[in-house]
């Protein structure tokens, strides 16, 4: 019910509002219907009013003509806006009618006032435009001033450059002219100077063809004149020189004849004194007979006593190679020279050997182990070196004595055999001569399978059997004296108290990749770089030959990783073998130089070379098994 008031209330007012605006197009009266202001009697008769709306009036009918006064005022607008008001005061919702026709009348304001900032804005804008196009009136001004100023700028640099290019051209004519004149001066000069000249040589060539021909008749004479002299002189002295060379020829016969005659004579009367007087006879018997007893006594004592010497200070027969001299004052110059070299060339590495990181760092630890043993006077240990052959046993032997301050003697197992009923006592000798080092021996034993083999085995001799005995008895206890390094292909080969001797062993594999890198890299240096390089020594670089060197072309660390890479299954010894193959083969070339194509060229061939031989053992290895 509420709702519906409310909706007859707001249509009352509309239609009110409608009458009033309608007034005031009609006529010049205008009346506020939202002022605050009301007459004083319309209050206390809303006041008084009831809350319900009055009964529903019949419709009016429009009145198209109304009243109107002279002035044009309808008076029906007013009071439909009166009896709206009176409506909206009864009403309920009068308020917020009034605050809705208020917030419409605040938008109208502010509507109004949008459209004056709207306006003031467009005529802002369109100042604004127009000082735009008066500044870009005086900008092209300007820029048309500041380019008639250029063209004429322009206009006067190119008289001026006219000008003077009509100015150089004219003094370029007149420095022609001159150049001309000074060059056709000084070819006249030169042609009159060469004209002399031609002269002047003319006639000095004609005095000096004059005087040769003077001096050339003049020797012609005194070389006929001297050939004749030196003919007759000749002539004269050669009669003279035969008469004396024949006298001289005759004396010098009759002196020889006179000598051989004399001591003939001499001879023949000492033999005659001699065999016809006894007692002469006796004594020159004698004395030839002790002359030859004392020299050959002579001799074979100095040999006994050299044998003595020999056996008591000298080498055992067995030992290929040794650090010590053959005797005790053997060579200590030599030894010192080569011990300084070899310390400040491998003071911190291990020499020529390339060996795999792990070995090597477990060989240097035994190194370490060993003088440290020498040191405290504890017994050494003896080792076993296996693998196959070219892998550096006998280099790390050596290197290992080195490391660890001892001596160093090789001897090969095949040297025992030939011995036969000897070997016992060599074996004796060899260990006995260890024991006298001072600093104490490494014994390096190469080819250990080749006596050191299993005794109950049918071809093994009593020789070696005895010989094997013998070293079985001095090894039996552990040695402060030397150290046992035993080296073979085969360690299975070994007899069982041998290897029950053995402290440490090593296993001695291929070289890897790396390690076949380093060695090409060791030993390209060695043969290739260093080859030809004078030995140094005063007599060397006397009697010894020039040899050229080799200049290497084009080979870097790929390369060598290439060939390292190709050369698997290579042993060390293969690999140096290798290298002298280059080495042979650049001397063979033309102009002695090593290029990259040679060095693969060799490097393929000897590979090649290596899977056949390996071929060649397996075939060998199968028809051994059959």
């Amino acid at each position: 019910m509420a709702k519906n008031s409310a909706a007859g209330i707001l249509a009352a007012l509309a239609s009110a509002t409608l009458g009033v605006e309608y007034s005031y197009a009609e006529g010049s009266f205008s009346f506020n219907p939202f002022s605050t202001s009301s007459p004083a009697p319309a209050a206390p008769q809303a006041a008084t009013e009831p809350e319900n709306p009055p009964a529903a009036e019949p419709a009016r009918v429009r009145n198209d003509n109304p009243r109107t006064t002279s002035a044009g005022f309808d008076p029906e607008a007013l009071e439909r806006g009166a009896k709206a008001l009176r409506e909206i005061n009864s009403s309920g919702n009068a308020k917020k009618v009034f605050e809705v026709m208020k917030k419409q009348e605040e938008t109208r304001q502010q509507e109004l006032a949008a459209k004056a900032a709207e306006f003031k804005a467009m005529q802002a804008q369109q100042e604004i435009e127009r000082q735009r196009v008066a500044y870009d009136e005086q900008k092209k001004l300007a820029q048309q001033q500041a380019q008639i100023k250029s063209q004429m700028a322009r206009y006067e640099d190119e008289l001026a450059r006219k000008r003077m290019q009509a100015e150089n051209e004219h003094q370029r004519a007149r420095n022609q002219e001159l150049v001309k004149m000074q060059e056709e001066s000084a070819m006249r000069q030169e042609a009159a100077r060469r004209a002399t000249e031609d002269q002047i040589q003319a006639q000095r060539r004609q005095t000096e063809r004059e005087k040769a021909e003077i001096e050339r008749e003049t020797i012609r004479v005194r070389a006929l004149a001297e050939a004749e002299g030196r003919a007759h002189e000749a002539k004269l002295a050669e009669d003279v020189n035969r008469r004396m060379l024949v006298e001289r020829a005759n004396a010098e016969r009759e002196k020889w004849v006179a000598a051989i005659n004399t001591t003939f004579d001499h001879i023949g009367g000492g033999l005659r004194a001699i065999l016809t007087d006894q007692n002469k006879l006796i004594v020159a018997v004698g004395g030839v007979t002790a002359l030859a007893a004392g020299i050959y006594t002579t001799r074979e004592g100095a040999r006994v006593i050299w044998s003595y010497v020999d056996r008591i200070l000298g080498q055992p027969s067995l030992i290929r190679e040794s650090s010590r001299g053959k005797y005790p004052w053997s060579g200590l110059f030599s030894r010192a020279i080569t011990n300084r070299s070899s310390g400040t060339q491998h003071a911190n590495g291990f020499g020529d050997v390339i060996l795999h990181p792990s070995l090597q760092k477990r060989i240097e630890q035994l190194a370490n182990a060993t003088a440290n043993t020498k040191a405290h006077q504890a017994p050494f240990r003896n080792m076993l070196f296996y693998g196959p052959p070219g892998t550096g046993k006998t280099m790390a032997a050596r290197e290992l004595a080195r490391k660890s301050g001892l001596d160093y003697a090789l001897m090969t197992g095949g040297d025992v055999a030939p011995l036969g009923s000897q070997a016992v006592t060599k074996i004796h000798q060899l260990f006995d001569w260890a024991k006298k080092s001072n600093k104490g021996l490494l014994l390096f034993i190469d080819e250990a399978d080749a006596f050191l083999c299993e005794r109950n085995k049918t071809y093994m001799s009593e020789a070696q059997r005895s010989a094997l005995n013998a070293l079985l008895f001095r090894t039996g206890d552990q040695s402060k004296d030397f150290v046992l390094a035993l080296a073979t292909n085969r360690p299975g080969d070994l007899d069982s108290a041998v290897a029950d001797r053995i402290d440490e062993v090593l296993e001695f594999p291929l070289p890897g990749e790396d390690e076949r890198y380093k060695l090409l890299k060791l030993y390209l240096d060695k043969y290739i770089a260093r080859a030809g390089a004078r030995k140094p020594g005063l007599f060397s670089s006397l009697f010894q030959k020039d040899q050229k060197k080799i200049e290497i072309v084009g080979i870097n660390d790929d390369i060598l990783k290439e060939a390292a890479e190709k050369t698997g299954g290579f042993s060390g010894r293969e690999i140096a073998k290798l290298m002298a193959s280059v080495q042979a083969a650049v001397y063979g070339s033309k102009n002695c130089v090593l290029d990259p194509n040679l060095f693969r060229e060799v490097v393929d061939y000897k590979v090649a070379e290596h899977q056949q031989r390996r071929k060649l053992a397996a075939t060998e290895g199968e028809v051994d098994v059959k």
